[in-house]
């Protein structure tokens, strides 16, 4: 968690003992993440509740953000943006095109049960949260989405092959590891190894039928 979210000002307010005298965006955000779980989503906290995990005065959340919204959008942006780090270094440290595959599913499984939380945000608030929430975690997987079109373009080209609408299969490979990421929280770590060699083998399943369709439209259009 310390890596992602900085610690402000541990002085406590004079006036309200136990109270901090200041707070950062990041310790809140942090605070609402401590109170996230099996069956709490972001979208199901009060602002009382976070500024009392967060030792500060109701009135003081305004000096960072203007409503829950808002901070639940910004828990959403920070996740997205902490997953495609991790994700995008799994794909570059692997070799081959098979080890990119497992190794990016196996970063996103391994995050999944990480203590902080921030992917669970994203799973969650993209089917309970409000339509400010469900946007902000659409902009993220977009964001997935682009990446992982560069480098399937670039894993193809490498094969001297040719995909059939990389954004396409994109879109297909990014929601089908969002979906089974949303099953899989609530199913033991146990279960991980297994879900990760499905998933693996479903994504290369994607790539090879875009491949093979790429393949067969050439060989059908004259001159190419």
């Amino acid at each position: 968690m310390t890596e992602h979210l900085a610690s402000a000002d541990d002085g406590a307010d004079p006036a309200s003992p136990g109270r901090r005298a200041s707070i950062s965006r990041d310790d809140l955000l942090a605070a609402a993440l401590r109170l996230i779980g099996p069956h709490r989503s972001v979208s199901s906290l009060s602002l009382r509740e976070v500024t009392r995990e967060a030792g500060i005065a109701p009135n003081s959340f305004y000096r960072q953000f203007r409503d829950m919204d808002e901070l639940a959008v910004a828990l959403i942006d920070l996740a997205g943006r902490s997953l495609r780090k991790i994700v995008g270094a799994a794909r570059h440290r692997a070799a081959t095109d098979r080890s990119i595959v497992r190794g990016s599913v196996a970063a996103f499984m391994q995050q999944l049960r990480d203590d902080d939380k921030l992917l669970h945000v994203l799973l969650r608030e993209g089917t309970v949260g409000s339509d400010a929430f469900k946007q902000a975690v659409d902009r993220e997987l977009t964001f997935f989405e682009e990446e992982l079109k560069i480098d399937l373009v670039r894993l193809a080209a490498l094969d001297k092959a040719v995909l059939h609408e990389p954004a396409l299969v994109a879109r297909a490979i990014t929601r089908l590891v969002f979906a089974i990421g949303a099953t899989a929280m609530d199913l033991p770590p146990e279960r991980d190894a297994e879900l990760i060699r499905q998933l693996t083998e479903m994504v290369r399943m994607i790539i090879a039928g875009s491949r093979a369709v790429a393949k067969e439209s050439r060989a059908r259009t004259p001159g190419k």
